[in-house]
């Protein structure tokens, strides 16, 4: 009687270590500061993710008056000025969300945001929301590539 080999152990494949893009944190003073624990915006791999923005003048720290279209235009304002400090531009824009707490002011916020995306615009979302911080009408945030 033959004497039986023991069964050969199965070793589990090795798994290759994945490099994780780096994050990085975007910081500019050319929009308003966070007003909450934070970031402007951050960078990891060749993706931007900004916080969405409301319509803050970063010249005083406050809510700018003025309507709906007032209020887009310094909220996409706000976004170029990150995505610009994170090496990117507006251009770049894969996706955007948009909360409004009137969908009844559409139009006009559509029409403001169609000035800054004239040709080839990102994806977008826009919901109602109840309530935007500190009573602004609009906030807007972005999703954009960068360069490697």
């Amino acid at each position: 009687m033959t004497a039986r080999k023991p069964a050969a152990k199965k070793l589990a494949p090795r798994r290759r270590a994945v490099a994780r893009p780096a994050r990085r944190v975007i910081h500019t003073d050319s929009a308003p500061r966070a007003i909450g624990p934070y970031s402007q915006a951050i960078r990891t791999g060749s993706l931007v993710y900004t916080a969405g923005q409301v319509a803050i003048d970063p010249a005083v720290g406050k809510l700018i008056e003025g309507g709906i279209e007032d209020q887009a235009r310094r909220a996409l304002n706000n976004i170029k000025a990150v995505l610009e400090a994170a090496g990117t531009s507006l251009e770049r824009v894969a996706k955007t969300t948009v909360f409004m707490v009137d969908l009844g002011q559409f139009a006009a916020m559509n029409a403001v945001y169609a000035e800054f995306f004239p040709a080839n615009p990102p994806a977008r979302s826009t919901v109602q929301v109840a309530a935007l911080p500190l009573g602004a009408l609009v906030e807007i945030e972005a999703v954009a590539e960068c360069a490697r």
